[in-house]
This record gives structure tokens, C-alpha cells and sequence, in this order.
């Protein structure tokens, strides 16, 4: 009986240290988190921390700015995963045809995704500028503008320059993963559906979209929570501003901690973070029953 029991055991042992290793950088700083998420840990004022049971979250609710920043964070992501989804969708489709030139083309189209953030960030901020930027002297040349407009000092337009930033930058992810899933599809599904006179807007609900559904509403799911934990594009652009017009979780997260140096506060705002992110999750794959998708 020992013997059996150590035989099922062996393969733990071989785990352990990837376990380990997985406990040691993804769990210990989420339970640190929270932990610090009940004490008061202001450093400008002590380097103690001090246990003061939910004051943190109580400060982060009361705060006139939270429900907005809220606000923002979902227009953000809702709006740049929207149509990031929608264009590298189309984008796909047009690549996984065959024309001339593909390789070279599909090359530069994921150009965006091998750039960092940071640099994208200050490319969109220049381009925005209201003095020299090229978006304001198109507008302009074009006869759209009478004059140049502040796009990043804006509060009705702030949020909406770093939305700009995030397509372009994010619109290679859904390209590379849908195209990816749709050259798996075997030809004989579509050779089968012509010879049954099934049209191509049949063909693509029927074969095309449930073969790639698993792709899509993973490629989805990542997406958001990525864009709900990265704040560089807006920090960069407009530090959250003008009056907190394009702050969110992230952006509030970061002032939070390393300008007002209250890692308490910050800490509250992970948490929240991470508890909403984990409900949506659920949710998320339950209302998309991921486990089914892609079963014919």
C-alpha cells in the first residue's frame, strides 16, 4: 500500500520545485499585498507599518476621484479591447488569404507588438502635441482643425489619445493569435461546405467561428486583464490628467505608491484589482462555457 502510494507521489516530486517556484513569485507577492493592504503604511510619515483593519479601503471609497477613476479604467479597456478585437479580427481574415507580398506586409503589421509600451507611449505623446505634433497638422492641412487642439491636456479627450495608443499598440495580439487559429482550420471543412452549397457567410458561422471560438475568447479574457493592470500608455502620456480625466486603477495605483508613498492605500487598490479580476474571470468563462467551446 506504501509502495503504491509513493508510486502516485513520484510525479509531485518532479513539480515540487516548479511549484515552489510558481508560489515563491506569483503567490507570496499577492498575499503581501493584501496583507499590507490592512496597515497603515505611509513612508513619508514612518517606515513602521501598523495594523489599521480596513481604514485603507474606507479612505479608497470615500475618495471623491475612486467612482470616476472606476469609470475611466472600464471606458479604457471596454473601448481599446473592443476595437483592437474588431480590427485584428478583420486583420486576420485579410492576411490568411494569399496575395502578393504577404510575408512582407504581415511582417510590418506586428511591427507595434515587438515595441515597448514606454516608446509607443512617447511616439502617440508627440504625435498628439497641440505645438508640433503630426495629428494636429494633418487635422489642420486637411481642414478638419481651424486651429490646433489640445488632444492631451483636454480632459473630454485625454483618455481617448491613450485609447488610440493602446489599438495600435494591442492590434497585433488579436492578429497574430485569430490568424494563427485560422490557419488550423482543415481546407476539406470548407471544400465539404462548397459541395453542399453553403455560402461564404454560412460557411463563416458555421466552420469558421466555432473552430476559432476557443482562440477568441481566450485571446479576449487576456486582453482585458492585461489592459486592466497596465497603466504605462496613460501614465506617459498624461500622468492621469488633466484633473484626473484619464486616471485609472493602474495610473491611481503607481501616484499611490511612489509619488504619495502610501503602500497601504496602493496595496487596497491591488486588492480590489485582483478580487474584481478574478470574479470577472469567472464569470467571464462560465457565461462563454470555454470548457464546450470549439465542440462540433
Amino acid at each position: 500500500m506504501q509502495r503504491e502510494w509513493r508510486k502516485r507521489l513520484v510525479p509531485f516530486y518532479y513539480l515540487l520545485p516548479a511549484l515552489i517556484g510558481i508560489l515563491f513569485i506569483y503567490a507570496y507577492p499577492i498575499i503581501s499585498s493584501v496583507y499590507n493592504s490592512f496597515m497603515d503604511y505611509n513612508v513619508s510619515r514612518s517606515p513602521d507599518a501598523t495594523y489599521n483593519g480596513i481604514a485603507n479601503y474606507l479612505k479608497l471609497f470615500s475618495d471623491p476621484m475612486f467612482p470616476k477613476i472606476i469609470k475611466n479604467t472600464l471606458i479604457y479597456v471596454v473601448l481599446s479591447v473592443f476595437i483592437q478585437f474588431l480590427l485584428g479580427f478583420l486583420l486576420a481574415m485579410l492576411l490568411v488569404k494569399r496575395f502578393p507580398g504577404k510575408s512582407v506586409y504581415q511582417s510590418i503589421v506586428f511591427i507595434p507588438w515587438a515595441v515597448a509600451g514606454f516608446l509607443i507611449a512617447i511616439m502617440f505623446k508627440w504625435m498628439f502635441n497641440a505645438q508640433w505634433g503630426v495629428i494636429n497638422d494633418l487635422l489642420m492641412k486637411l481642414g478638419i482643425l481651424d486651429q490646433a487642439y489640445p488632444f492631451l491636456s483636454s480632459p473630454d479627450t485625454s483618455l481617448y489619445t491613450a485609447v488610440v495608443a493602446s489599438v495600435w499598440y494591442g492590434l497585433p495580439f488579436f492578429a497574430i493569435m485569430i490568424l494563427a487559429s485560422l490557419q488550423s482550420i482543415p481546407a476539406d471543412l470548407y471544400e465539404a461546405a462548397d459541395l453542399d452549397g453553403a455560402h461564404k457567410l454560412r460557411q463563416f458561422w458555421s466552420i469558421t467561428v466555432p473552430y476559432i471560438k476557443p482562440t477568441l475568447i481566450l485571446t479576449v479574457l487576456l486582453r482585458i486583464i492585461w489592459m486592466f493592470n497596465s497603466g504605462d500608455l496613460i501614465y506617459i502620456m498624461t500622468a492621469g490628467g488633466p484633473a484626473n480625466s484619464s486616471h485609472i486603477l493602474p495610473t491611481y495605483l503607481f501616484e499611490k505608491a511612489f509619488i504619495s508613498l502610501d503602500f497601504g492605500l496602493a496595496s487596497a487598490v491591488a486588492a480590489i484589482t485582483v478580487a474584481f479580476l478574478i470574479v470577472f474571470t469567472v464569470t467571464y468563462l462560465l457565461i462563454t462555457k470555454f470548457e464546450k467551446s470549439g465542440d462540433f
